[in-house]
């Protein structure tokens, strides 16, 4: 019976939290790492009015500022209406790179659309967006 305190009592302080603050970690630092590596000029643009049937070509630009190279590994739209293209290349540090993306609008109206985009340097995708009218 004895063991068996002794053996409940080591389980209890083996998972408890007072061994939580034994290795101190500076989440912010993690965090701050992971959302400087790329600085977008924009995440959302507001394309105004386009044509109905006429493809317009959306730009985002952004710069590696993290001390590595960053590849895109995925770019994907929100709908077949929108097709997509990006620096294939890796980004050096300090580098500029884009994504581009090309919306053919068949219905007249005001749009949102979205492209969500992974790269190299997190595994959380980010999710750009662009907005307008189309007119008939």
């Amino acid at each position: 019976m004895k063991k068996l305190k002794i053996s409940a009592l080591l389980a209890v302080l083996a998972f408890s939290p007072f061994y939580a603050t034994v290795f101190p970690v500076e989440g912010a630092t993690v965090v701050k790492t992971i959302t400087d590596a790329i600085k977008w000029k924009s995440e959302s643009i507001d394309v105004g009015n386009i044509p109905q049937g006429k493809p317009k070509l959306i730009r985002f630009e952004f710069t590696n500022t993290s001390s590595k190279p960053i590849v895109i590994e995925n770019v994907a739209p929100s709908c077949g209406c929108t097709t997509a293209d990006y620096t294939k290349t890796p980004i050096l540090p300090g580098k500029k790179g884009f994504v581009e993306a090309s919306f053919n609008a068949a219905a007249a109206g005001p749009f949102m659309k979205t492209v969500v985009v992974t790269t190299s340097d997190s595994k959380s995708p980010k999710t750009l967006s662009f907005k307008g009218v189309v007119a008939s």
